[in-house]
């Protein structure tokens, strides 16, 4: 089944789920897997020697208390690291294969991720559907669906603001805004409110699903969940689920991982 193909709107794990463990880490993947969520959202960043991990930052610090970026490391280098503290950097190659009944959006952080990631893709072509890539310039993301044409996609950074202005101005978007499935649009940015209702309804016309970012709170889910976005994603996959079940519109994943002893 491809991204976003399931019925009900999608729960998706922020970071793996930050609420549940370190960010990014097979084992808070695992913990959200074992609530039963199909879809988990992380972010890549590219090695030396160009292989795609699975962190936020271009540095090191704030997770593992080491300077230096990405970047600077080699794969096996990373591997001495540990994310607060506790749990290794994994590669996004171990993360797809440890989790295969997954799927997962992809935030691509520069444009050696994008490149890696086709060769990914290309090495392993099964994983392409699995997969929404997002978090870039519209040019990036089309660079890696034309290469690898199973993948989905969100719309790039101009396309988006370009929906969100023209919903806050109550005017109709172009219809070249249609460049992805998905839109990715943020509660909040700061203090900054950035999502309003009528972005649904833009994007709907346009055949556009709204994903929001990052939402946390129980409440605030259901407004959205009653204002028909598709998917939300939540530092709190537990928080979600809840919310989801007690709307009868939770759907578990099927023979799910659970977290490893």
């Amino acid at each position: 089944m491809r991204y976003g193909e399931d019925d009900g709107p999608l729960a998706i794990a922020h970071r793996g789920g930050v609420g549940l463990g370190p960010e990014n880490t097979l084992a808070t993947f695992a913990r959200a897997t074992a609530l039963g969520l199909r879809y988990l959202e992380t972010d890549v960043q590219t090695t030396r020697d160009g292989d795609l991990v699975c962190f936020h930052d271009v540095a090191l610090r704030r997770v593992t208390g080491v300077e230096g970026t990405v970047a600077d490391h080699s794969t096996r280098s990373l591997r001495r690291l540990r994310v607060d503290g506790s749990e290794p950097i994994p590669t996004l190659a171990e993360a797809m294969g440890s989790f295969p009944a997954t799927r997962f959006a992809i935030d691509l952080k520069d444009e050696a991720s994008g490149r890696a990631l086709v060769s990914l893709l290309v090495q392993n072509p099964s994983w392409a559907e699995r997969v929404c890539i997002a978090g870039a310039w519209s040019n990036r993301l089309l660079r890696v669906q034309r290469a690898v044409p199973d993948v989905t996609t969100a719309l790039g950074w101009r396309a988006l603001t370009t929906l969100i202005a023209a919903s806050r101005s109550y005017a109709r978007p172009p219809a070249r805004v249609a460049s992805g499935t998905f839109a990715h649009v943020p509660l909040r940015l700061g203090r900054v409110p950035i999502y309003a209702e009528r972005i649904v309804r833009r994007a709907h016309a346009l055949d556009i699903r709204v994903a929001v970012w990052t939402v946390n709170d129980q409440p605030t889910m259901h407004q959205l969940l009653d204002a028909g976005v598709d998917a939300i994603i939540t530092d709190h996959p537990d928080l979600l689920r809840e919310v989801l079940i007690a709307r009868g519109q939770w759907a578990p994943l099927a023979g799910r991982r659970t977290a490893p002893a």
